[in-house]
């Protein structure tokens, strides 16, 4: 891409997602970064989720051996669960991808990804190279390595199944493939317009002692990493643990490990190492024929004074002078780069650039301030200041000649640029299947450059200061800043936005008759805009009005519309209800979501303006049902799609009132491991069942379980599932009530499931229970553990492992079918 100065304003896109508002420049960072600039050696890790990553183990190759160190999750999280929210799926990812880059903060390294997609729990790697399209997900590992250019790459997980996940197995196998792939020309060679073939020196695997396996043997290869860094003030082990601590959709808060801490390796290719990891790489400046800048820098850091860093500048610009001759042209860059980074903090510049506002539309002028303070003695100018989009340009207003900064001044330059691309996660540009996410687009419109990042390239701000006759160019993000009256200042992401957005009511719809409803649609506007919106036309409904239109609607105007839905037949059907406004003589379909935590920064992206329009032959028996929230629970507002009104219980309501009103209770998934009142509660819950009450418990982890006994009689919660949501399922008892009341079950209630059929199934079940279904995933024995039940004096008990977390608002039909049956006791 080119660059055209117009000595001020200029748009583009940046190859550097890493830049971080005004960075730390204490003294601690300041010493490390002085040991950083002096190693010349790179190590990344991959694995295949977030969490898997060896948190210790990456601080210490960043913190205390100065690598440039990264990790490759192959998947974002997505079809895990999710303890602190109700976000699944994409939604999950998002967060996933958010809590990594947190945790990456923490320890030090950098964050990539490759397109595959956490399709759920599987069990072996043939089917997740399957799902995932092997070849694709290998050729980003290979671009991954090829751009990352590592010395060692070290998996997580074996290629021989210890590692228990098939996705687990999947990244070793990847990783391998992949480390002789990189150097090999004929593999993959479009992406060597961009980058080079790359050889690692070897490929480790860094065994484990997790639980009852044990892959670790004396005669590997060790290291201790759980030594103390005195410039830090902490062990790796402590870092650590603030790192994985940041897992909290996965409750992995951790207790910081103090001490020593081995880590053991095994050599899959390439040459083992014998003392030390890098056996065999030059991670000296000698690496790249310029020894002389190890012995500048050794002096230069010797009379670093702490008093008076600036003092330092311009014995580091000098040098930086020497780097950027450096003929290597990857170390070159990444020196340059820390050298920058390190000069501006060593002369005092503070430097950061804000939007005015959170959220503008596409195509609108967005205010840009970029504030700038020098704090020290030193003579430096600033200027020419540019932006970054979409490689657009326009007149310059900002600065149109190197300024001087005064000392401890804030100097403020405004300008305005167009947002010209919405700020959607690049993964979720278009659809996608159930393994890969569509990247392909990114080669075709010239963002190569993107692929693998773990978030999209930012609109930024590149500002360059003259500082003793040497320009040096920084990039700065730009953020929307604010003041939380509880947390303080805060950074929040730009976003560009549609110009009007639709988010409709519900995700589903449920019909079991001709009867119609009404589809609220609610409309934001982030523009003055006029215009309208329409359905698209769907077989087999009747849908009106066709259009409505809007007029003169101001930016943050929120209102809504209503169509009338109704199906022209009595036939069963899924279709997809799309909402499409016009607007600025477009048109857009996307409605925006907006996601919220304090562990991370807010993230807004923009979903398909779509629902499903369900119908289906449902019959419903019973009306008030008491819910228990668990975890990632949506079922709640799936049960009153199909007209239960549903009352979220507290304890005060379980303890202290008539639970009788209830034609049914209902746990959310893993209640029993994560609500801690349910140990108190549980008693009142099986005396309302022994006095007639229907209490219906969703499954559960097999780890962590909060009470010895879950229902009136004994049962236990294992690791075992049905991955494969296709899998047989066999009706065992067809003459059971939770298959035959309000709704006859069949085998056609079980097609169009999504990601598995059910997990944590249960085992030792007392003879006293019922085990109306069977299934298996191919190659395994039959499992009847997925559905119990009993009556219970004048009630009944069910517990259930079935996913009904994922089924009920992916809207499958005959989850509906066979869940209102579990809410429904013909005794009641």
């Amino acid at each position: 891409m080119k660059r055209i100065i117009f000595f001020a304003l200029f748009i583009f896109i940046s190859s550097s997602v890493f830049s971080q508002t005004a960075p730390p420049s204490d003294l601690i960072t300041i010493e490390q970064s002085f040991k950083k600039l002096d190693v010349l050696g790179s190590v990344l890790y991959v694995a295949a989720h977030p969490d898997d990553e060896n948190t210790r183990l990456l601080a210490y190759l960043a913190q205390e051996k100065h690598y440039r160190t990264g990790y490759l999750s192959l998947t974002r999280g997505d079809g895990g669960q999710n303890l602190i929210g109700n976000e699944q799926g994409e939604q999950l990812g998002l967060i996933r991808t958010q809590e990594l880059l947190a945790a990456r903060r923490m320890d030090g390294a950098e964050q990539f990804f490759s397109r595959a997609n956490d399709f759920g729990f599987s069990k072996g790697p043939g089917e997740t190279l399957k799902i995932w399209d092997k070849e694709k997900v290998l050729s980003d590992v290979v671009w991954v390595i090829r751009k990352f250019r590592p010395d060692v790459i070290i998996c997580r997980f074996p290629t021989t199944g210890e590692g228990g996940h098939g996705h687990h197995t999947a990244s070793a196998i990847l990783a391998q493939e992949a480390f002789t792939a990189a150097a090999d020309p004929n593999r993959f060679p479009e992406q060597l317009k961009y980058v080079k073939i790359w050889q690692a020196k070897r490929l480790l695997w860094n065994t484990f002692n997790f639980g009852s396996v044990n892959t670790t043997n004396p005669d590997q290869f060790k290291l201790d990493i759980g030594v103390y860094n005195p410039i830090i003030g902490k062990g790796y082990g402590e870092i650590a643990a603030e790192s994985r601590s940041n897992h909290k959709t996965q409750g992995f808060g951790s207790a910081k490990q103090r001490g020593e801490a081995a880590e053991y390796f095994k050599t899959i290719l390439g040459d083992a190492p014998k003392t030390d990891l890098m056996d065999g790489v030059n991670i000296t400046w000698a690496r790249v024929g310029a020894e002389d800048i190890s012995t500048e820098l050794s002096t230069i850091q010797k009379g670093f004074d702490v008093d008076r860093p600036d003092k330092s500048v311009p014995a580091l610009v000098n040098l930086l002078g020497k780097v950027e001759k450096v003929k290597d042209d990857y170390w070159r860059e990444q020196k340059t780069k820390d050298l920058n980074e390190l000069i501006a903090a060593c002369a005092g510049l503070w430097f950061e650039s804000y939007s005015a506002a959170p959220v503008y539309a596409i195509g609108d002028s967005i205010p840009v301030e970029t504030q700038v303070l020098l704090r020290s003695d030193l003579a430096i100018k600033v200027g020419p200041i540019l932006f970054s989009d979409n490689n657009t340009s326009h007149a310059p207003i900002t600065v149109r000649n190197k300024q001087i900064l005064p000392k401890n001044t804030i100097t403020s330059f405004n300008d305005k640029f167009s947002g010209g691309i919405i700020t959607q996660p690049y993964w979720l540009k278009f659809p996608h299947s159930t393994g890969t996410y569509n990247t392909d687009y990114l080669d075709e419109i010239g963002f190569t450059e993107q692929r693998s990042l773990p978030e999209n390239i930012p609109n930024s701000v590149y500002i360059t200061f003259n500082i003793l006759n040497h320009n040096i160019e920084f990039e700065r993000p730009i953020k929307y800043k604010h003041v939380d009256p509880a947390r303080g200042e805060l950074y929040e992401p730009l976003v560009i936005a549609p110009p009007v957005t639709a988010n409709i009511g519900d995700k589903d719809y449920i019909f079991n008759s001709k009867q119609s409803q009404n589809v609220v649609v609610k409309l934001k506007s982030f523009t003055t805009t006029s215009g309208s919106i329409s359905i698209k036309p769907i077989d087999g409904w009747k849908i009106s009005p066709d259009k409505i239109d809007f007029a003169d609607k101001k930016k943050g105007e929120e209102w809504t519309v209503d169509f009338k839905v109704e199906p022209t037949n009595d036939k069963p059907k899924t279709s997809v209800f799309e909402a499409v406004v016009t607007a600025n003589s477009k048109e857009f379909s996307m409605g925006i979501k907006t996601i919220a935590y304090n562990h991370i920064p807010t993230i807004t992206y923009f979903p398909p303006a779509q629902a499903n329009l369900i119908n289906i032959d449902l019959k419903t028996a019973g009306k008030k049902i008491g819910y228990i929230v668990g975890a990632a629970d949506l079922v709640p507002d799936a049960l009153r799609q199909v007209g239960y009104d549903v009352h979220i219980l507290t304890e005060s309501e379980i303890m202290n009132s008539d639970l009788s009103i209830y034609d049914a209770i209902v746990t959310g998934v893993r209640a029993f491991n994560v609500d801690e009142r349910l140990p108190f509660e549980q008693p009142k819950l099986l005396e309302y069942v022994k006095n007639g009450g229907n209490l219906v418990v969703q499954y559960n982890n097999n780890a962590g379980v909060l009470v010895p006994q879950i229902g009136p009689y004994p049962f236990r919660p294992v690791n075992q599932r049905v991955t494969d949501e296709t899998a047989k399922v066999t009706i065992l008892d067809p003459t059971n009530p939770v298959l035959n009341y309000p709704n006859k079950i069949n085998d056609a209630d079980f097609d169009g499931w999504i990601q598995e059929r059910g997990l944590y199934f249960v085992s030792d079940i007392d003879p006293k229970y019922q085990t109306p279904l069977q299934m298996n995933d191919p190659g395994e024995k039959p499992n009847n553990g997925s559905l119990i039940v009993t009556n219970y004096d004048k009630g009944r008990f069910v517990y259930t492992s079935l996913a009904f977390f994922r089924q009920l608002p992916a809207g499958v039909p005959g989850a509906y079918r066979l869940f209102v049956n579990l809410l429904s006791n013909p005794k009641k």
